[in-house]
């Protein structure tokens, strides 16, 4: 277990990128909605990647595991970001939200911050 005030050498993190148009009118889906759909992303991008180095290495972190949720506008930027992420191989899960087959929600599995966070630093914190 890494000290206090320690840094790695590579800090791992999973994003997960929600759509924010989902929390607000007309759409108003419930909060307790919103979060499983960033859990099921999570969880089936990490199985999809269990074998991965660093997904392996970040689930041995266990409690230290570093997790950022950011928001995309809608499914618009959503998809974009869909299309970004593949053209650079970066692995990730769109989820889609079934029997409607409306995407809400992309995960990464978990990288370098360094490796991946160009393409999503023009995304904000969700709130």
């Amino acid at each position: 277990m890494a000290s206090p005030g320690s840094s790695s050498a590579r800090a791992l993190v999973q994003y997960v990128v929600l759509r924010g148009d989902l929390q607000r009118e007309p759409l108003s889906w419930p909060l307790g909605a919103l979060v499983a759909q960033a859990c099921h992303a999570a969880l089936a991008v990490v199985h999809a990647y269990y074998g991965q180095a660093d997904t392996g290495a970040y689930l041995a972190e266990g409690g230290s595991m570093r997790t950022v949720v950011l928001e995309a506008l809608d499914v618009g930027a959503l998809m974009t970001l869909a299309e970004t992420l593949k053209q650079h191989n970066i692995d990730h899960k769109v989820w889609l939200e079934q029997p409607e087959n409306i995407a809400t929600c992309i995960a990464l599995r978990p990288y370098p911050k360094e490796e991946v966070h160009q393409h999503l630093k023009k995304f904000k914190l969700l709130k």
